[in-house]
This record gives structure tokens, C-alpha cells and sequence, in this order.
């Protein structure tokens, strides 16, 4: 059995720049406590073909995972899918942007999971897991995000915040 969560989020910054911060993906443990490590290959910018390799907790277990980018539209999508042989594994995962007026961005998360071995008895539960977090995890982006992306000086100098 496969099947996808999703979140959507509101994050107060330009979709430029929480884009850039997403597409970095080197970022992904400032809003998502399982993940204690990641690297991009090749370093540099982010393009389809960028693969990052992470170890993360899960079910209190650590495994390794590689997630390689399958499509990247500046501003608009980011796509990708894991190729690291685990039980769980993201089948195609992403984040659609969405320009807000006011300088704020749409962003929703989605990840589809399927289960490989046993995989296929216990993604039911990994799911029913990220589906019950998804809100969660779109706030944590929210709030690094947010944290991270300046926000812009008003015309006197001080803080738009």
C-alpha cells in the first residue's frame, strides 16, 4: 500500500527566497527533528540531478537516505524521489510555491510513501504517522523559515517585523 500526505502553509517571506531556502535542502534539519545529518552532491546550486544524502531517525532507528531532485522550476516546484533502498521509502515527494500578495508565499508539502519487504505491512503506520504530524511539520517550516529569511527594512531602516 502506498499513500501521500501533504501540508499547506502561509510563510512570511518573498516565494524567491523561502524557495532558495527550501531548495538548498541542506537545510532540513532546522524544521525536521529526524533528520541529524545531510549532504548535497555536487555541491553548488541546486538542479535536477542534485542528490542529498541524510541520516535520519525514524521509529527510533537511524537509517541512511538518498533523495535525488527530479524536477526544479525556480519559484514554482521542486520534485523529488528517494533512491536509497530502505522499508519506507518516498516514491515522489515536493513543494509547490505560490506567490501571496504582501510578499508572503504559498508552500505545499506532499510526500508519497510505499512500503518494500516488510515495508508493505508497517507503511500504513508510517503514514497515519506523517499524516497526523503534516500540519506540524508545515509550521515548523513556517517558523525556520521564517527565521532564517531576513525580513526586509522598511524605507526608515527598521525591521519590516
Amino acid at each position: 500500500m502506498a499513500g501521500q500526505f501533504e501540508a499547506s502553509v502561509e510563510i512570511d517571506r518573498p516565494v524567491e527566497e523561502v524557495f532558495a531556502y527550501l531548495a538548498d535542502g541542506t537545510n532540513d534539519p532546522q524544521f525536521s527533528p529526524r533528520v541529524l545529518r545531510i549532504t548535497k552532491e555536487p555541491a553548488g546550486e541546486t538542479a535536477v540531478g542534485t542528490v542529498f544524502t541524510s541520516t535520519v531517525k525514524d521509529a527510533g532507528m537511524k537509517t541512511n537516505r538518498q533523495i535525488k531532485i527530479t524536477e526544479f522550476v525556480p519559484n514554482t516546484k521542486l520534485r523529488w524521489t528517494e533512491t536509497s533502498k530502505n522499508i519506507v521509502t518516498s516514491k515522489e515527494g515536493g513543494y509547490d510555491f505560490e506567490s501571496l500578495e504582501d510578499g508572503r508565499t504559498r508552500l505545499r508539502i506532499f510526500n508519497e510513501l510505499e512500503g518494500h519487504g516488510f515495508g508493505k505491512l508497517i507503511v500504513g503506520f508510517a503514514l497515519s504517522q506523517a499524516r497526523k504530524d503534516a500540519p506540524a511539520f508545515g509550521r515548523r517550516i513556517k517558523t525556520a523559515a521564517e527565521a532564517a529569511i531576513s525580513k526586509p527594512a522598511d524605507a526608515e531602516g527598521t525591521s519590516t517585523e
